[in-house]
């Protein structure tokens, strides 16, 4: 099976629709979100839309379950807090409700998915490096697990050979023949945070037990006008250009 996982999506439309074209090309047969398909952005319907369309498997983000009124945005920065209060208002009701009704993590044959961490999901933990996903491997009912939160994309491993050790690798392709466990985080189509604007997705294959980190271009010019005509944070438009 050939996956496509998306991450931290944030209302960010044409990230989206270039990510989708992406998939297309490689013979994508699932598409999976893990999670904020809302928040920051001034397109979040459409988002939504997208991945309806697109029979996407999705699980809860911190900024979905915001907009949706299960999560106290009262930690979030003031930026974040005003995007979550504008996409609340902006949804309509069966948005909201297609948020609500949104799986902490969810399992395939193949994989499982979270938004911060597989261990307590509930709790939005982020995953950096190999000390944050110690538990989450644990955790693990799959070989293989997906997440975002960050940003920023990672690959820990737990090696067949070598299972009390943890490597690591941010190189974009991700050998997984020879791993006992692994946990990845797949960086964020609509807000990248790794310095590299492009929009970021992941492409699995299970039967070949692979993974690769692909990046694709899109016009962050006119999202980030999107953002400033909405009325929202100026920053939440100007990070966009820089990755981070």
């Amino acid at each position: 099976m050939k996956y496509g996982i998306l991450g931290d999506i944030h209302s960010n439309q044409l990230a989206l629709e270039a990510v989708l074209r992406g998939l297309e090309g490689h013979g994508v047969e699932q598409v999976i979100s893990v999670g904020d398909v809302v928040g920051y952005g001034a397109a979040p319907s459409n988002c939504i839309r997208l991945l309806q369309e697109a029979g996407a498997i999705v699980v809860r983000g911190n900024h979905d379950a915001a907009v949706a009124g299960i999560l106290d945005a009262s930690s979030f920065n003031p930026h974040a807090r005003a995007a979550v209060a504008w996409t609340a208002k902006h949804l309509g009701e069966e948005a909201i409700a297609w948020l609500r009704a949104l799986p902490l993590t969810a399992t395939t044959a193949d994989c499982q998915v979270a938004h911060g961490t597989v261990a307590e999901p509930e709790r939005f933990h982020y995953l950096f490096g190999p000390a944050d996903a110690v538990e989450s491997l644990d955790a693990l009912e799959r070989p293989v697990g997906f997440v975002g939160h960050s940003h920023v994309p990672v690959a820990v491993l737990r090696l067949a050979d070598m299972p009390d050790r943890l490597a690591y690798t941010y190189d974009p392709l991700v050998e997984l023949g020879d791993v006992h466990r692994a946990i990845l985080n797949v960086g964020s189509v609509g807000q990248p945070r790794d310095q590299d604007p492009r929009a970021a997705y992941f492409i699995y294959d299970s039967a070949e037990r692979r993974g690769e980190l692909h990046r694709v271009e899109y016009d962050v010019e006119f999202e980030a006008r999107r953002i400033l005509d909405a009325g929202l944070p100026a920053i939440l438009a100007e990070r966009l250009a820089m990755g981070v």
